[in-house]
């Protein structure tokens, strides 16, 4: 189809204000799928999608469109997730569109994660179509939700579309601002192919399946190309486009987004944001998206030792599908060979647990999160750590910086109170606060990035019951009083248990791990002395009682001497058993405390 009547556009909003049901309603209105074929949340096919009810994935569908004026319009959808873990998904899509459908829900107006998708929008000069979502509701207030576009996100109120995504209503409006307010894709000019891959997975029968938007040129079967990343020229075995399963087409012209299938075989060669253009006469390349850095680290590892090279190739498939996950192989005294792994947040590293449990049969088991801490030592060198076992000795150490980053949280005025209470026990400062409207504000926080890591997103739904909402972006380093916390059992460290803490959180962090090893670990015929260390300090102490055989059941009467006799003689016994005999931890002790 000629570039004039190709329209491209992405789908942004906050978590759950109606992005797949709007998407759903679109492909079923221009007949991509037939009434048959229709189901709720269509375009999340991941089970974890369906139970979660978030958007993981971005999703690619193309659709035929007869509009008022006659003309048939082909529209390229990217469906895309709204949590802020998955922004990097969102960045990417957005490089694939020339405009985007923003979704505010009339009943909760704009929020944190709206906000942050309209920057990243903005960023790539998109043109901006919003859509007030659930004006079928009792308590939709259609008025407020316009006054706050046009306040926080500087939009004006007037072009905003009134509508209900599960109703049906105004799907026939936003299909024909789509061809009227987003500008057809125009060639770059470039001498030849150019096109942006923003995305791929794996399939067992095509190996690499890559996601592309054409910028320039035209892709079919057949053709040599190269990846300008690697370097490496292929041959093109199949195009085709979503919709929303693939099919295949002779040819994908300039504008047009669908997918392409060549003799790749391995993940490491398709890097996202990499240019495709023709092997004979290649073209420049197109300005990808920026690289992303993972906050998050974690250890994963199977728990079947000989599960570990099944989880490698497995761990190389799922990071083709999802490029913001990283890993590199270690090992652990504990836990055997594993990998550490990095993630954008939270969520993020529990979508990737899952996944790698559900989709690819793996047994695994997670270290506690943490994250990079950045180390200059008295020589003046300068180191990233994200590992406990790798930090220096104290005397060594000038100073530690731990990353801050700058939390928004929007939440009704009457828990303003609780919110800052919350952020100060999270070692966080106020920075300021924003009225947005009558109902809420805007609160501007820097927090650590390793205090907000656990129970913060919970913390904030559970006190504001719901209505509370956050976003956060990585602000700097900053200078910290942090220690290693060692956990010693009988005497001895166990590297899988120690952290990175600040001195005022360790005392209660001991104390708690403490507790829950001495439930754990299993009674010996000694008494096992579990202990929480920083340096040469113990900070809190627990201890496992011994079992105990009774020696004395043979004396029965007699002189209370000779029972004296074989107590102290299992006591010098018990002695020389605990100065020779070593604690084995079971894996199950160590999964369990991992849990917690």
């Amino acid at each position: 189809m000629d570039a004039e009547h190709i329209r491209n556009f992405s789908i942004i909003a906050h978590i759950d204000h109606g992005k797949t049901t709007l998407s759903d309603r679109l492909l079923h209105r221009t007949g991509t799928i037939a009434t048959r074929d229709m189901e709720a949340q269509l375009l999340d096919s991941m089970d974890l999608e369906r139970e979660r009810g978030i958007t993981i994935k971005a999703h690619p569908v193309t659709m035929l469109y007869k509009a008022k004026n006659g003309e048939t319009y082909e529209l390229n959808l990217i469906d895309t997730p709204g949590h802020v873990d998955f922004t990097y998904e969102v960045s990417r899509s957005l490089s694939a569109c020339e405009g985007a459908l923003l979704i505010v829900d009339a009943a909760q107006g704009v929020e944190a994660q709206t906000v942050a998708n309209v920057h990243l929008a903005m960023k790539q000069e998109l043109a901006i179509i919003p859509v007030i979502n659930k004006i079928d509701l009792p308590h939709a207030d259609v008025a407020l939700a316009k006054q706050q576009l046009e306040d926080i996100l500087a939009i004006p109120a007037e072009t905003a579309i009134p509508a209900s995504a599960k109703e049906g209503i105004g799907i026939e409006e936003i299909l024909e601002a789509i061809v009227e307010r987003v500008p057809p894709p125009k060639p770059t000019g470039a001498p030849s192919l150019q096109a942006l891959a923003f995305d791929s997975y794996f399939d067992t029968y095509k190996g690499v399946v890559t996601h592309v938007r054409v910028f320039n040129g035209e892709l079919k079967a057949g053709q040599q190309v190269k990846l300008l990343h690697s370097g490496k020229n292929v041959e093109v075995k199949e195009v085709g486009s979503f919709n929303p399963k693939p099919y295949v087409r002779e040819r994908l012209e300039v504008g047009e987004t669908g997918y392409f299938t060549a003799n790749i075989k391995s993940s490491a060669e398709v890097k996202m944001g990499d240019t495709i253009t023709e092997a004979r006469n290649p073209s420049p390349q197109l300005p990808g998206f920026k690289e992303i850095h993972p906050m998050v680290f974690s250890g994963i590892y199977p728990i079947n030792t000989a599960d570990y090279e099944h989880l490698k190739v497995n761990m190389g498939k799922l990071q083709l599908n999802d490029s913001a996950f990283v890993y590199q192989a270690e090992t652990s005294v504990a836990l055997g060979f594993g990998f550490r792994c990095g993630f954008l947040g939270l969520l993020h590293l529990e979508i990737v647990q899952e996944r790698l449990r559900r989709e690819y049969g793996m047994d695994i088991i997670a270290t506690y999160p943490s994250v990079v801490y950045r180390v200059t030592m008295t020589d003046g060198t300068v180191k990233e750590i994200d590992n406990p076992a790798f930090l220096p000795e104290p005397n060594y150490i000038e100073k530690i910086e731990e990353p801050m980053v700058k939390a928004f949280i929007i939440c009704p005025n009457e828990y303003i109170g609780d919110m800052m209470a919350l952020v100060s026990e999270k070692r966080g400062a106020l920075d300021h606060t924003e009225t947005l409207d009558t109902k809420r504000v805007m609160l501007h926080n820097l927090v650590p990035l390793g205090e907000i890591l656990i129970d913060f997103h919970d913390r904030i739904k559970s006190i504001t019951r719901g209505y509370g909402s956050m976003d956060y972006e990585h602000a700097d380093y900053q200078a910290s009083e942090m220690v290693k916390l060692d956990m010693l059992v009988n005497g001895e460290s166990v590297d899988a248990f120690s952290c990175i803490v600040h001195r005022s959180k360790a005392e209660g962090r001991g104390r708690a791990l403490a507790l829950k090893l001495k439930e754990v670990i299993p009674r010996q015929q000694y008494q096992v002395k579990i202990q929480a260390a920083i340096g040469g300090k113990i900070i809190a102490s627990e201890s496992v009682s011994a079992l105990r055989k009774d020696v004395t059941a043979k004396c029965y009467g007699g002189d209370i001497t000779r029972k004296r006799k074989l107590l102290e003689k299992q006591k010098e016994g018990k002695k020389r058993m605990k100065s020779v005999g070593s604690v084995n931890i079971p894996q199950e002790a160590f999964i369990e405390v991992l849990k917690t």
